[in-house]
């Protein structure tokens, strides 16, 4: 094994655009399958470690209904991907370090947030195609320095075959409709839109009937997941209060961007009933997966950091006490998802990419409570 330097550390957010941040941390690398992947106190928690993608910028891994395979996107170029595109691997099998995984969007535009629907034959993602075949423009560097992500108003949510035919179009709002997960009971999913002239979080039937806006509080509503019993969702938000935030959130909104440096996360009745607010930790915490009790939350946070990085994975029970940090590496963890069964948590990170700008896919069993 061989010392290298990580010169870098990329931020990457559930369902957004990527940003590299500068930072200088020792690593090692290590094989695919070394269990020196894992620091001994993520041992606690995780064994059996497995890297999955080795190259391009890789996240928002989520499971088909029984476990076999894996939905994500990718700007991988070595897989033809100029921007973010929706893949498919048998995760237990399929060698992505030496093989292309099958390609499931249009590979025109920007894609973000495909998940499994229930008959584990179909997806359903969000895309920016019917706006242009080109990558929509990455935002430049602020003269003001704020750090935002782009609410590309192109998006719109589609359905697709595993031979990446479109099905159908679920969404024909003007305006950005993305952020799309499932229900463990497949009758529902959960989006955000701009419609309102805010972004808010919306249900719908998983054929696009029967929409429903179930968050109303002036701020950023988004990344939102359903109980394993489909009873109840969590959420990240932002919460502008003074008469500054609300200004330079509403004028960001403007120009089609928002600045997610101060997230929270929120639970509530999936109908949107019943808000609680179960973090108030400061910074940005986001990414929240349920348990497969449905009783904690595992999510991704710089909250502990004094410059904005690294990310790690934390958990909390929903009453906001019993916050418990998972992951202990010093570069980049984040969307943290349970499999179906409870037995595996996939997730991205920074983790073992060689000195890279890589953020890859790892899955490990979970042995924690």
């Amino acid at each position: 094994m061989r010392q290298i330097l990580v010169a870098f550390l990329l931020l990457s957010f559930a369902c957004s655009p990527k940003k590299d941040v500068q930072t200088e941390i020792e690593t090692e690398v290590h094989s695919a399958s070394d269990s020196l992947l894992l620091t001994p106190e993520e041992m606690k928690y995780l064994k059996n470690i497995k890297q999955l993608t080795f190259g391009g910028n890789n996240a928002e891994a989520y499971w088909s209904f029984d476990d076999s395979m894996l939905v994500f996107q990718s700007d991988y170029s070595e897989w033809g991907a100029e921007c973010d595109q929706v893949f498919y691997t048998n995760w237990k099998t399929d060698d992505l370090q030496n093989n292309t995984p099958k390609r499931l969007s249009t590979g025109l535009g920007r894609t973000t947030c495909s998940y499994f629907l229930p008959d584990n034959k179909s997806i359903v993602y969000a895309s920016t195609h019917l706006g242009g075949e080109n990558c929509p423009p990455v935002p430049e560097p602020r003269t003001d320095g704020k750090y935002v992500w782009p609410i590309y108003d192109s998006f719109d949510i589609f359905t697709a075959d595993m031979d990446g035919n479109i099905i159908s179009q679920l969404t024909d709002e003007p305006g950005y409709d993305a952020e799309a997960t499932v229900s463990p009971k497949g009758d529902r999913i959960v989006f955000t839109s701009l419609r309102s002239g805010d972004l808010e979080l919306y249900t719908m039937n998983i054929d696009g009937t029967d929409v429903k806006q179930i968050t109303s509080e002036l701020g950023y509503d988004g990344g939102a997941f359903f109980s394993p019993d489909g009873s109840k969702i969590i959420w990240r938000a932002s919460r502008p209060t003074s008469e500054e935030d609300v200004k330079v959130y509403k004028d960001l909104l403007d120009e089609g961007l928002v600045m997610p440096t101060s997230m929270e996360l929120f639970v509530a009745n999936a109908d949107g009933t019943d808000v609680k607010k179960i973090t108030d930790l400061g910074k940005a915490n986001w990414a929240p997966f349920f348990h497969p009790s449905g009783e904690k939350i595992i999510f991704a946070s710089n909250h502990q950091t004094e410059r904005g990085y690294p990310f790690n994975l934390f958990m909390i029970i929903l009453d906001g006490t019993g916050l418990t940090r998972i992951t202990h590496d010093g570069t980049f963890d984040a969307f943290p998802v349970f499999s179906n069964d409870g037995k595996y948590l996939v997730f991205s990170s920074n983790r073992n990419n060689g000195g890279t700008r890589d953020t890859n896919l790892f899955v490990a069993e979970w042995i924690g409570n």
